[in-house]
């Protein structure tokens, strides 16, 4: 089994803090709840859909708050009696528009710390390079830790660089690009110089970052203990996870946007989050000082290395042990709505295909294969109708197919699962998916399993939904209505008989 990600919690140094974390359903957000709760303090959560929240096994162990981070109001009380925040929250993906929902979302929470009088404020930014024009994503990074740093409350910006662990963008550009291409042809970009650091460490920084000094007041640079550039880390990530050397030859016509479409195509990264990674690997991004020491000792053993890093990500990944990626997040611009249950919702049509059917295998053996669907598994009917729709989505720059599935058999509300998002899930009983890929409307799919009296068995109901957008919603759902047979009709025909074959 793969080691956690979670530090070890230190003895306690005083009195439990009360910490505020923000983005809660991302990467880093996920998995410093459980650091803090380790190290002994009390933690409160703000989402916007803090429904998202509740199959996480820390749930129950921590105050959640409703607020969406531009709402000044609702931020200012989820701030209410907190002695730290962390934001973790930036807009990668939004669009062009991302470093205005930035510098807006940072200057609503900076008021809403001030006012609510927290002892220290922390966030978790990016490397700035030395003489060089910053990437669009580094230059707003920046700019949320200036504005965080003038809120008049003590603050502590940390900045990184490619952080490394299982789930992670960055992480898993570098792991698909590596594992998929064993020639290639590469932007100018590799050769930047990187400081990457763990994961674990970048949690156990933050975890220290509550207990620091009210007089401490400023950015720290934090990385691992290895400086390359990126093409040196494909090659030790190769050889790390036993693949044969790489062969990798830059090219100089390779513009940002070219290459964060080829990274979306060999990747399950989206053009639209990969480009800004992609342009901030123009820029060195190495530390140029290590004053966190003096505040947050190196462990004994020192900082995680970076072929360790991969090792214990790759044991993770093959242990099915990861515990947030990237696509816990929710996506920009995706659809929230509640699934409508009045034919004349909204004043328009709502188009449902549903059909049932009866199997011999048992309610538990069916609930086995619809919560284990998707991912490696796919989806039980037309394999090709479902790669091309993916693939069509991601064109139009859409997450398409390939976001996977945290782990292959346990779903949370909130997962990322292919091109959907669980919405509703009641163990062994309904499993509710919304669609995130680009759609003239908004679409679900559920799946209700229940014992059947009649044959002892169980039965299957599979149920599409559909609410139009416009004119182009309408005659979208009756072009692909003629196919519903074989995608929808044949996926409940193969979960059938997937069930039995299991029982």
């Amino acid at each position: 089994m793969a080691a956690p990600d979670v530090p070890p919690a230190p003895p306690p140094a005083s009195a439990p803090l009360t910490c505020l974390v923000t983005g809660a359903t991302g990467y880093v957000g996920g998995r410093l709840v459980p650091a803090l709760l380790a190290a002994g303090h009390r933690v409160r959560v703000m989402s916007r859909s803090p429904e998202r929240l509740r199959d996480h096994p820390w749930a129950a162990d921590v105050e959640v708050a409703r607020a969406d981070a531009g709402d000044p109001e609702a931020v200012a009380r989820a701030c209410q009696g907190v002695d730290v925040v962390y934001y973790l929250i930036h807009a990668l993906g939004t669009g062009p528009e991302f470093e205005e929902t930035d510098r807006r979302t940072a200057t609503v929470m900076a008021g809403a710390v001030r006012e609510a009088g927290a002892g220290r404020l922390v966030y978790l930014g990016g490397l700035e390079p030395e003489d060089e024009a910053l990437s669009p994503h580094l230059r707003s990074r920046a700019e949320v830790a200036a504005i965080l740093l003038g809120s008049g409350v003590p603050t502590v910006v940390l900045r990184a660089a490619v952080v490394l662990g299982s789930g992670s963008a960055s992480f898993e550009m570098l792991r698909y690009l590596t594992e998929r291409l064993p020639v290639m042809v590469t932007p100018r970009w590799v050769h930047s110089r990187i400081q990457p650091i763990a994961i674990r460490d970048v949690l156990r920084y933050l975890v220290a970052c509550a207990r620091l000094p009210a007089d401490v007041h400023r950015c720290f640079d934090i990385g691992g203990p290895d400086v390359m550039n990126y093409a040196e880390m494909m090659q030790r990530y190769a050889a790390v996870a036993e693949l044969p050397r790489r062969r990798i030859l830059p090219v100089p016509i390779f513009t940002p946007s070219l290459s964060s479409h080829w990274v979306g195509l060999i990747t399950p990264v989206p053009a639209a989050i990969a480009r800004p990674l992609v342009e901030s690997l123009r820029n060195t991004v190495v530390c140029r000082e290590h004053d966190i020491a003096a505040y947050v000792p190196d462990p004994p053993e020192g900082l995680l290395g970076f072929d360790e890093a991969v090792r214990l990500a790759v044991q993770r990944i093959q242990d099915s042990a990861v515990t947030t990626r990237w696509a816990s997040a929710s996506v920009p611009g995706a659809p929230s709505d509640p699934l409508p249950t009045d034919p004349g919702w909204a004043g328009g049509s709502l188009y449902v295909d549903d059909r049932i059917r009866p199997t011999a295998a048992p309610p538990a053996a069916v609930w086995g294969v619809i919560e284990g669907i998707g991912g490696e598994r796919g989806w039980y009917s037309w394999p090709l109708a479902w790669r091309v729709r993916g693939w069509l989505d991601r064109v139009v720059g859409g997450v398409g197919l390939r976001r996977g599935r945290r782990d292959p058999n346990r779903l949370y509300v909130g997962d990322a699962l292919d091109f959907w998002r669980v919405e509703e899930l009641e163990q062994g009983r309904l499993l509710r998916l919304r669609a995130e890929m680009r759609l003239p409307g908004l679409a679900w799919l559920e799946f209700h399993v229940e014992h059947d009296p009649v044959t002892g068995g169980a039965l299957v109901r599979q149920r599409a939904t559909f609410a139009p957008r416009g004119l182009v919603g309408h005659l979208y759902w009756w072009a692909v209505a003629a196919f519903h047979g074989f995608v929808f009709g044949g996926m409940l025909r193969g979960i059938a008989r997937a069930a039995e074959r299991r029982d």
